[in-house]
């Protein structure tokens, strides 16, 4: 029996150690023909969904992952690689809101309002994609994000069918972004487990018609 727990704690420890990886690795080979950094030539849609983050990190300063998904946004709008903005994010608390913050921003730059649309209810990643879809109707459109985060929201869309591009805004050093890469890993681990059980986003919610 000793030696049969002993064998079962192995076979765990390896998957444990494995997962990650075989699920990063799929992700990355599944998306490498849909990620862009050249604008030139990524195809136009006529949405863009920007992926929410938090305007400062905890410690107070600038999160310079927000400001660069701010720039790759104004980018394509201006390139006329999208006609409309969905900014996708979370509103948990009462003074916390990631569409909000970056709506503000993007009308500092230019964009006009009536192009951008608010989802308050992109929680995870993984319900973004789902609502874009089921809430805003649209099924062809880029992800605007980092490169690490927008191979794993393409492989989510495109794994329910969805024609969707990545538009990668610069990235963060490694020193300022580590935490963030090594959530990223396990992240994708889940990707796998949400679509096996077909999970449902946190909230629904009525449609809204981008015009």
């Amino acid at each position: 029996m000793r030696n049969k727990l002993k064998w079962i704690s192995i076979f765990i420890l390896v998957i444990t150690i494995i997962a990650p990886f075989l699920c990063s690795w799929t992700i990355e080979d599944t998306t490498k023909k849909y990620v862009y950094n050249d604008i030139g030539n990524i195809p136009s849609c006529k949405t863009g969904l920007l992926l929410g983050t938090s305007k400062k990190l905890k410690s107070g300063l600038p999160n310079m992952f927000f400001y660069y998904r701010i720039e790759a946004a104004v980018s394509l709008f201006k390139a006329n690689k999208v006609e409309y903005i969905v900014i996708s994010g979370d509103n948990s608390e009462k003074y916390y809101n990631e569409p909000e913050d970056m709506k503000a921003e993007l009308l500092k730059a230019g964009i006009p309002s009536d192009k951008i649309y608010l989802d308050y209810a992109g929680f995870r990643t993984y319900d973004s994609i789902v609502r874009m879809n089921k809430i805003f109707g649209q099924n062809r459109f880029i992800i605007i994000s980092q490169e690490f985060h927008n191979r794993r929201a393409l492989y989510i869309a495109r794994s329910f069918g969805m024609e969707s591009y990545g538009f990668n805004a610069k990235d963060v050093d490694r020193y300022n972004g580590f935490k963030t890469k090594l959530r990223e890993q396990f992240a994708r681990v889940k990707v796998f487990v949400d679509l096996l059980i077909n999970k449902q986003p946190k909230f629904l919610g009525e449609k809204i018609e981008i015009k």
